[in-house]
């Protein structure tokens, strides 16, 4: 397949806008059949004395003889401002900038845009500037962070156009103190098409393969004498989270705007991390011979505990991220000093549920391997066959419980790491 995602740069062009109602009665748009009128730069805007707040960024997705397609699945966009530094507008510490934002779409090259959104958003300037503040230094750029700007779940329309306004009043402090802005520049991130087919591929070939698996293993179950133990539940329960998983309904975002696939997809893999982490906690407590609490979910909850726990965490950050997206595609609950402290704790405390899980599983296995070493001592009273049929039984038993632990520690640093670079 190729690669999953492509990065398009895109930067904004300058329009100017001097009528009252601004782009609430016409989008502005860089090229095309009806171009804004255009500025090469804020020099040009002062010498013609047009103001900042009659100033419109515009910018179209894609660029010039493309078109998007539903087979991109998301766009996920972030925000990089050159600030150029001047003794007169210097960019004062913990600066925040006002973006009065909207987003619009149309089908065909000659029909009338759509508004999809309209926000005004605040996003917090992170600058620093490497050379002394003197009048020899003017004009250099600060180097500033990307900002999160904007995050859609589906790609259903072929154009898309941002217009971005900075919105100038000094009487309420808005969008001052924030440097001279030279430009606006946008990172597009979006799924490429021919990755999404051979995933959907994938998923479409998988799904009916693991229900028939499951179908055949539960039917077996059920012609046994005894009623299915807890574990056999178990295996059972976790073949539905990776059917669940599995099940290719994305086909249906091909055709439908379904912006809360991404949310979708998160909940689905959540459901699939808690049913795995549970099972190999239960796979390892089943084994234990001397156990007395075996075959009864309840004797579980100190290990399943941090797993829920963990699991709503996320959830809940979950909601407030992609949830409120669905919405606003312009929020980011990282942009406020609460909202981040807010996700930062959530990732934090599922980090901290997953290391005790960890933990506990680690205590488990190590009680197992003690447990069979103890069962090992009456080995050698059996005859050789017998013995050799047991030896081979505990090798391979070993070998499977370190086969365990070593999928769950990748599969908590994974998460981890994947959480903590998102």
């Amino acid at each position: 397949a190729p690669s999953p995602t492509t990065a398009v740069p895109y930067t904004s062009v300058k329009c100017i806008d001097v009528r009252k109602n601004h782009h609430r009665t016409k989008w502005l748009v860089p090229w095309g059949l009806n171009p804004c009128e255009k500025l090469k730069d804020f020099d040009e805007a002062m010498s013609r004395q047009i103001e900042a707040n009659d100033i419109v960024f515009a910018v179209h997705i894609p660029l010039p003889h493309k078109e998007m397609s539903p087979w991109f699945q998301f766009m996920l966009f972030i925000m990089q401002l050159d600030i150029a530094f001047k003794m007169d507008n210097d960019l004062k510490e913990n600066a925040e900038i006002t973006l009065d934002v909207s987003l619009a779409y149309r089908d065909d090259a000659f029909a009338d845009w759509e508004e999809i959104a309209h926000a005004v958003e605040i996003r917090k300037l992170k600058c620093t500037f490497g050379s002394p503040k003197t009048l020899e230094s003017e004009g250099r750029h600060y180097d500033c962070d990307f900002l999160p700007f904007m995050e859609i779940g589906s790609v259903a329309h072929k154009y898309y156009l941002i217009n971005i306004r900075l919105p100038v009043n000094e009487r309420k402090g808005i969008n001052v103190g924030i440097g001279e802005i030279k430009d606006i520049r946008l990172v597009g991130i979006h799924q490429n098409g021919g990755f999404t087919k051979v995933w959907f591929a994938m998923k479409t070939f998988l799904t009916p393969s693991i229900l028939i698996i499951m179908v055949w293993y539960w039917r077996r179950i059920t012609l046994m004498t005894r009623a299915p133990v807890l574990l056999e539940k178990v295996i059972f329960a976790l073949g539905i989270s990776m059917t669940f998983i599995n099940i290719p309904v994305e086909w249906f975002s091909i055709g439908f705007d379904w912006t809360w696939m991404l949310l979708f997809g998160d909940i689905r893999q959540g459901i699939f991390y808690a049913m795995l982490l549970s099972f190999w906690i239960i796979f390892c407590g089943e084994h234990m011979m001397d156990q007395s609490e075996r075959n009864r979910l309840s004797g579980y909850w100190k290990q399943v505990g941090p797993i829920a726990v963990g699991s709503f965490c996320l959830f809940i950050f979950d909601m407030c991220e992609r949830g409120v997206q669905l919405k606003n595609p312009f929020y980011s609950i990282w942009t406020t000093e609460v909202g981040t402290e807010l996700a930062m704790a959530f990732i934090i405390v599922a980090g901290i549920c997953l290391c005790l899980y960890f933990l506990f599983l680690c205590f488990m296995v190590f009680q197992v391997f003690r447990n069979i070493s103890g069962k090992q001592s009456s080995l050698p009273a059996m005859s050789k066959a017998r013995r050799l049929h047991y030896e081979g039984l505990i090798f391979r038993f070993k070998f499977l419980m370190l086969i365990t632990l070593a999928c769950a520690a990748m599969t908590v640093i994974f998460f981890i790491v994947s959480q903590v670079s998102e």
